[in-house]
């Protein structure tokens, strides 16, 4: 691999939402290279822009990683679709202006595949970004990624801010949010698995006809590849995370229940909306920088169910 033309070693770094599942993959990766900055929430709310600007004026860090944001799956897109879209436009607007002023040397600002049109060519590359109507169950936090998308690549060309940005696929893995009513569709089907193992149930209910095809990438995929790019990229263009290959909700509904163990069937309540019918994302650009993921799909999801057995799965005596 090539030097690194930014190095994080020794520096001061700052990762925003360090509590949710991209910042404590961030923080595992990071551990023990540079000396690192965290606030959660009740110290730091990035909503609040008083507070964020003197909270970096302060801590004065050198790198900043924006991890946090408020997200959720179709259901909660729906149901919150003004704080969606208020609290992270705040979150990046608070963060990017409040790093320019504090002299902040580099900055990633980490968006999400949604921000791509509905009926994108796929796999979706870079270029694609607003060539088309947004998928309409979660456009209001694509929106607000645009927004902190596009803010970076102004504060390159107005200030010469070292301020870069990309987006992953669906990301898993541990400190993900198990909750049915507004978790993403993987942990969600662990979820409903692992319950519907416990119950001995006949059936699994599944949400849509199963026939959208999405990607995943694990969590600590992800980490690496910010990490990556903070190092060795530094431009207006922003990059696509993904592992290059996707699969259908149905497929994945399966690959979970073998994971889990569950051995009754499948029902997809076609009733239900389906999303965005493929989101493949065209990950050539960043393999053409120098990285590529590490963690197959079936070993990533036994991981993710290991951790949730120990960390959030309900006792079978609750269930029984």
């Amino acid at each position: 691999m090539t030097q690194p033309i930014y190095s994080l070693a020794g520096k001061r770094v700052f990762v925003a939402g360090h509590r949710g599942m991209v910042g404590a993959a961030l923080i595992r990766r990071l551990q023990g290279q540079c000396e690192l900055l965290t606030a959660s929430h009740a110290e730091l709310d990035l909503c609040d822009q008083r507070a964020t600007h003197e909270w970096l004026a302060k801590h004065k860090p050198q790198a900043v990683i924006i991890a946090a944001a408020k997200v959720g799956g179709i259901l909660a897109n729906a149901t919150y679709p003004a704080q969606f879209l208020y609290d992270n436009l705040a979150i990046a607007t608070n963060t990017i202006e409040g790093a320019r002023q504090a002299g902040v040397e580099k900055l990633l600002f980490l968006g999400s595949s949604c921000i791509y049109p509905r009926l994108a060519p796929q796999p979706m590359p870079e270029s694609c970004l607003l060539t088309g109507p947004l998928e309409p169950t979660n456009e209001w936090y694509a929106i607000a990624k645009i927004a902190g998308l596009k803010m970076c690549e102004a504060y390159r060309r107005q200030y010469g801010s070292d301020f870069i940005s990309a987006q992953p696929t669906n990301l898993y893995g541990p400190e993900d949010n198990y909750d049915l009513k507004s978790s993403h569709v993987l942990p969600a089907m662990i979820a409903k698995a692992h319950l519907a193992k416990l119950q001995g149930a006949a059936f699994m209910p599944v949400w849509g006809t199963g026939k959208p095809c999405r990607e995943f990438l694990h969590v600590d995929d992800l980490a690496d590849a910010l990490v990556f790019l903070m190092e060795h990229y530094s431009g207006e263009e922003h990059f696509n995370i993904g592992w290059g290959e996707d699969i259908s909700i149905a497929d994945l509904a399966r690959l979970v229940c073998d994971v889990v163990g569950f051995k009754g069937e499948l029902r997809f309540e076609a009733d239900k909306p389906d999303g965005t019918p493929r989101k493949l994302l065209d990950v050539t650009g960043l393999n053409a920088l120098g990285w590529k993921p590490r963690i197959a799909l079936r070993e990533g999801i036994t991981y993710a169910y290991d951790w949730y057995l120990k960390n959030r799965a309900p006792a079978e005596k609750a269930t029984a």
